[in-house]
C-alpha cells in the first residue's frame, strides 16, 4: 500500500471513529475500516448516491433514522449541492447520525485505549452505571455477542464503539424495565385486587352524538390491552340487537358483527379476561337474541358457570384465563343460576324494581350527596334530599336467557357506601358517574377506598362530555377503583397516562393494587399525608434529544425544543418541572440538566416526559411524549421513547436521560 492510499485510510478512520490516538494500533484500525468499507462499497459501485440511497443504507447499519432528519444532514454534506453524494460524504453523515458526543464520553471513560471495550470494562459500565448489580462476565460476552457488528472484534470478546451505540440504542437501555414488560406480578388474587383497563362508549371513534359507530373502536381497544370494553344494546330491525349511542344519530353496528369482532381479537395482546359491560336497553325477546349470539360465537370461552361452588370471593385473572364474562343485570343468585343450568330458558322473564340514579342530573351538590348518605340508613325508596329526588323507581325487565350468563360481574346501582356494606354481594359491581365518584372521593375518601377493597367499582365519563373528552384518571386510581372507563379514541392526557399506566405487567390489562388499596382495614386517604410512607427520592439528568420530531412549521428539521417532566399521583406528588430551551435543533439538542422529586406514594406514581416545540403566541407546540410508572424506570443511562398524540410509535425520536433513585 503506498502512503497515499493509507493517509486516504487514516481519515476515513478518524471520520467513522470520531476521535484519533497516535496509540492506536494498525490492526484496529484495519478492523473498523475493513468493516465498515465492506458494508458500503457495493452501494458505490454506481459512483455516488442520492438521499433515499443514503436513507436505506443507515438502515442496512442498524442505524434507526428519521427521513426528514437524514434528508437535512445529507444536504449539509453534499458538498457540490447536486444530490448525490461521494462515499466519503456517506462517512460524514455516518458520524453525524450515529457517533453521538454524549455516547462518545461515556464510551471513552470506560475504554482504555479508546478504541475497543473488554468484557471487564463493560461489565464495571453495567455495574457502576447501570446499577446492574447481578451481572456477569458471561452476560458482558452475551452483550458483546448480540451488538457488536464487527466479527474479528466479537472473536476477540471485545466491544468496539459500534457495537456499544447500538447496545445503548437497543431495547436493553430503554426506561422501561424489562420485568415490567411481561406479566410478572401475582395473577391469583380476586379480581377486585386490580386495576383493569376500560373502556367506555367503546364502539365509537369519534363524539357522542355525529360521530360514527365503528368496529374499530373494539379492535384498536382491545390490542391496547384493555380488560372492559361497553356495549350499548338497542332494539334493531328485524329482531337484530344494534349498537349505538341510544337517542343521538352515532351510526349504528349489528350486536352479532360487535361480538364477533371481539371473539377475534380478544387475547391478541392479553391472555386475561375480558368483561363485556353491557348498557342494556333491549326487550327481552332481543335479549334472548343476544344471548344466543354470546354462546354461539364464544363457545366454551364464555364465562356461565361458577368456577367453585358457592363462593365468598371473585376468582383471579389466572383462574379466568381466556374467558368472556358478561356485566349485566341479573336475576336471583348463583345458586339458582346453577339450578337451571341446562334447562330451556326461551320466553322466561322476570321484572324487578330498580332505584334508578337519574343520569341526566349527575352533576349534584356535595349537601345532596352528604343527605344522600344520611337518608341512606332509611328504606331506598324514601331517599329525597331536601324535596330533590335523587334516584325513581323504575320497572326493569331481564331476560332469563341473558340473566343466567352474567356470573362474577353484576351490575347494580350505587346506593350508598353503608347499603354497599350492608346489602351488597361480592359478584356485584357499581357504576359511578364522574362527578359524583370526585364528590364522594373528597367527602368520604376513606370510605370509598374500604368500598373499592370489596367492590368492584366502575367510573364513566359524565354525560355532558358530548365531545368524548375524558377525565384525569389518577384521582380515581388513587382511591382504588378497578375500572376507570376511558373514551379510547379521544387522545391527550387522560389517554397517554391510561396507556403509561397499563404498560405495566405486560400490557396485560390487569395491575395488582398495592397493599394499601386492597387491606379492608387500610387507613390510607390519598387527600392526607400517608402514615409509615417510604418515599423516593428520584433525580433525572436530562442530558439529550436524539432525532426528535421537528416543529410542523418548520421547513427543515428544526424546533425550539424543551422537555416537561410532570409527576402524576397522589395531590401531594404532584409537581410539574421543565428544561430550558434549545433553539432551532430538534436533531441532537443537548440540555444536561438535573431534576429531582420526591414522591410520598411512589406506588400510585406515573411520571410523564413531554416534548415541545416553544411558541410564543399559540402556545407551546406538542411534539412527543412518553408516560411510565415511577417504579417501573430502569436506574443509568436510559432511552426514553416518544410517542405521538395518537398513540404512535415516533422511532427513532427520543430522549436520552440518566435515572437514580433512592428509598
Amino acid at each position: 500500500m503506498n502512503i497515499k492510499k493509507f493517509l486516504y485510510y487514516k481519515r476515513a478512520e478518524l471520520t467513522i471513529c470520531g476521535t484519533y490516538d497516535n496509540t492506536i494500533s494498525l490492526t484496529s484500525f484495519f478492523v473498523l475500516h475493513t468493516w465498515f468499507l465492506s458494508k458500503i462499497r457495493d452501494e458505490f459501485k454506481g459512483g455516488k448516491i442520492n438521499v433515499e440511497k443514503t436513507y436505506r443504507l443507515l438502515e442496512k447499519l442498524d442505524i434507526p433514522c428519521n427521513y426528514i432528519h437524514v434528508k437535512s444532514v445529507f444536504k449539509d454534506n453534499d458538498r457540490l449541492k447536486q444530490g448525490r453524494i461521494t462515499i466519503e460524504e456517506f462517512r460524514s453523515i455516518y458520524r453525524i447520525i450515529a457517533h453521538r458526543e454524549e455516547i462518545i464520553e461515556i464510551f471513552n471513560t470506560y475504554s482504555g485505549n479508546q478504541k475497543f471495550l473488554f468484557e471487564k470494562n463493560l461489565l464495571q459500565f453495567l455495574i457502576q452505571e447501570q446499577y446492574a448489580l447481578d451481572m456477569t462476565t458471561n452476560i458482558a460476552f452475551e452483550i458483546i455477542q448480540k451488538y457488536e457488528p464487527i466479527e474479528e472484534v466479537k472473536r476477540a470478546h471485545q466491544m468496539s464503539f459500534e457495537g456499544f451505540i447500538r447496545y445503548m440504542g437497543s431495547p436493553e437501555c430503554q426506561i422501561l424495565k424489562t420485568d415490567c414488560g411481561k406479566v410478572y406480578q401475582d395473577m391469583n388474587h380476586p379480581l377486585n385486587d386490580y386495576f383493569i383497563s376500560s373502556s367506555h362508549n367503546t364502539y365509537l371513534v369519534s363524539d357522542q352524538l355525529l360521530g360514527p359507530s365503528d368496529l374499530w373502536g373494539y379492535v384498536s381497544a382491545l390490542v391496547k390491552g384493555c380488560r372492559c370494553l361497553e356495549i350499548d344494546c338497542w332494539d334493531g330491525s328485524r329482531n337484530e340487537p344494534v349498537v349505538y349511542h341510544g337517542y343521538t344519530l352515532t351510526s349504528k353496528l349489528l350486536f352479532k358483527t360487535v361480538i364477533q369482532s371481539i371473539q377475534k381479537y380478544a387475547f391478541i395482546t392479553s391472555d386475561y379476561p375480558v368483561v363485556l359491560s353491557l348498557e342494556n336497553h333491549c326487550s327481552p325477546s332481543q335479549q334472548e337474541v343476544m344471548a344466543d349470539i354470546l354462546q354461539s360465537v364464544f363457545g366454551d370461552a364464555l364465562l356461565s358457570d361458577m368456577l367453585d361452588d358457592f363462593p365468598d370471593k371473585l376468582p383471579s385473572p389466572k383462574a379466568l384465563k381466556f374467558k368472556i364474562l358478561v356485566r349485566n343485570k341479573k336475576i336471583g343468585s348463583l345458586r339458582e343460576t346453577r339450578e337451571r343450568k341446562g334447562s330451556d330458558k326461551h320466553g322466561q322473564v322476570e321484572e324487578y324494581e330498580e332505584i334508578d340514579q337519574d343520569v341526566d342530573d349527575e352533576v349534584k351538590e356535595s349537601k345532596a350527596l352528604a343527605i344522600l348518605e344520611d337518608e341512606s340508613q332509611k328504606e331506598p325508596g324514601a331517599i329525597i334530599a331536601a324535596g330533590l329526588p335523587l334516584f325513581r323507581r323504575r320497572r326493569v325487565k331481564v331476560a332469563m336467557a341473558l340473566s343466567d350468563l352474567v356470573i362474577y360481574t353484576k351490575a347494580e346501582k350505587f346506593i350508598s357506601f353503608r347499603h354497599s356494606r350492608l346489602y351488597q354481594q361480592f359478584n356485584e359491581s357499581n357504576s359511578i358517574g364522574e362527578s359524583e365518584a370526585r364528590k364522594l372521593s373528597k367527602l368520604k375518601g376513606h370510605e370509598f377506598i374500604l368500598h373499592t377493597s370489596k367492590f368492584i367499582t366502575r367510573i364513566y365519563p359524565k354525560a355532558t362530555r358530548a365531545d368524548s373528552s375524558n377525565f384525569n384518571p389518577q384521582e380515581f386510581w388513587n382511591i382504588g377503583c378497578q375500572m376507570v372507563a376511558l373514551n379510547f379514541q379521544t387522545p391527550g392526557l387522560s389517554m397517554d397516562l391510561q396507556n403509561g399506566k397499563f404498560l405495566d405487567n405486560g400490557c396485560s390489562g390487569y395491575i395488582l393494587k398495592p397493599h394499601f388499596l386492597r387491606d379492608i382495614k387500610t387507613e390510607f386517604n390519598p387527600n392526607e399525608t400517608p402514615k409509615d410512607i417510604d418515599p423516593v427520592t428520584l433525580t433525572i439528568r436530562l442530558i439529550s434529544g436524539i432525532q426528535l420530531p421537528p416543529s410542523n412549521h418548520s421547513s427543515s428539521n428544526k424546533a425550539d425544543t424543551v422537555v416537561v417532566l410532570e409527576i402524576f399521583g397522589v395531590p401531594n406528588d404532584h409537581v410539574k418541572r421543565q428544561t430550558r430551551v434549545i433553539k432551532r435543533n430538534a436533531f441532537c439538542p443537548r440540555w444536561n440538566e438535573t431534576f429531582t422529586f420526591i414522591i410520598q406514594v411512589p406506588e400510585l406514581a406515573l411520571i410523564r416526559f413531554v416534548v415541545e416545540n416553544q411558541g410564543l403566541m399559540t402556545g407551546n407546540e406538542f411534539l412527543g411524549q412518553y408516560t411510565l410508572p415511577v417504579l417501573c424506570m430502569n436506574k443509568g443511562y436510559r432511552r426514553v421513547p416518544l410517542f405521538s398524540k395518537m398513540g404512535e410509535s415516533l422511532e427513532p425520536a427520543a430522549l436520552f436521560i440518566y435515572v437514580w433513585y433512592v428509598r
